[in-house]
């Protein structure tokens, strides 16, 4: 997601430094040069690019993990500030940027099919679409806990507001706060609907599930991408090799995310899931 993947401005990156605070590169014996990665600030992007931190390290990379916007990512690649963004959500949520950038990126392979998102409840909750969140709004303080301003996510929820002419309010927040009042509701089985999107680990540890949107607001499913600056693949033919051999499905990838959230450290679940699915590695990593 997030729009599954964040919308919203910012400036251009800066070379070097690593804005998201992931962790830093560690040593390696043959130093085959640095590729810095630009992702958004959405769990699945934050694991993912720490998977490829950690095992570009191992082939010998230095790897500079920068966080920002969605915008700013395609705006880094464009120009070839940055070298790698993890996660474009095509054809549908990513398709302005795309239609602003696309000539001057290389739109890499898939490697997550069938993305999903909307307002999401927990099952425990008795309701099941959209045009009955009016019938149920006191019962929600009046609001929908979003994620951050900028997201397409947090544009086509306020979309959906209007076309529903919903008595709620979006509160946008982020997604580690959209998270933690998630759980928070979760452990005391209170009513609470947010702006959510698959994939995404609170699927692998919670019971929930998307009302339906008889309108179709936040439209039709996409597929994850992962995209390069133009000549990278020149640069690096192996790099482009592994990812594009790269594929996850909701079992890994939220297998993923999830040992990194219990973790706390997103550098460190990445090294202990690839370790418990060093097979399934290997397989991306073949020459």
């Amino acid at each position: 997601m997030a729009a599954t993947a964040c919308g919203g401005g910012g400036e251009a990156p800066e070379e070097g430094g690593d804005a998201g605070g992931d962790e830093t590169a560690e040593e390696t014996s043959e130093d085959k040069g640095e590729i810095v990665i630009g992702r958004n600030n959405w769990a699945e992007n934050i694991a993912v690019s720490n998977m490829w931190k950690v095992l570009l390290e191992e082939e010998g990379y230095e790897v500079d993990i920068q966080s920002m916007d969605k915008a700013p990512v395609w705006l880094g690649i464009s120009r070839g500030e940055l070298d790698i963004a993890p996660e474009v959500w095509l054809p549908n949520t990513d398709e302005s940027y795309e239609e602003e950038y696309g000539d001057d990126v290389d739109m890499r392979e898939i490697w997550y099919e069938g993305t999903e998102l909307g307002f999401a409840v927990p099952e425990y909750m008795d309701i099941d679409s959209i045009e009955e969140l009016n019938d149920m709004a006191s019962e929600f303080d009046g609001q929908i806990v979003g994620i951050e301003e900028g997201a397409a996510l947090t544009d086509l929820a306020r979309d959906a507001i209007d076309e529903y002419d919903l008595d709620l309010n979006l509160v946008t927040s982020s997604d580690p706060a959209m998270n933690a009042e998630f759980m928070q509701s979760y452990e005391n089985e209170e009513p609470i609907v947010v702006t959510l999107w698959s994939p995404h680990w609170l699927f692998a540890d919670y019971d929930i599930k998307y009302l339906e949107d008889p309108e179709n607001v936040f439209g039709d499913p996409d597929d994850i991408y992962y995209m390069t600056r133009e000549g990278f693949a020149d640069d690096h033919p192996e790099v482009v090799e592994w990812m594009d051999n790269w594929m996850m499905d909701d079992e890994s990838l939220g297998d993923l995310m999830a040992t990194i959230n219990d973790l706390d450290d997103p550098y460190e679940g990445a090294k202990e899931w690839i370790e418990e699915n060093r097979d399934l590695v290997d397989e991306w990593m073949a020459e």
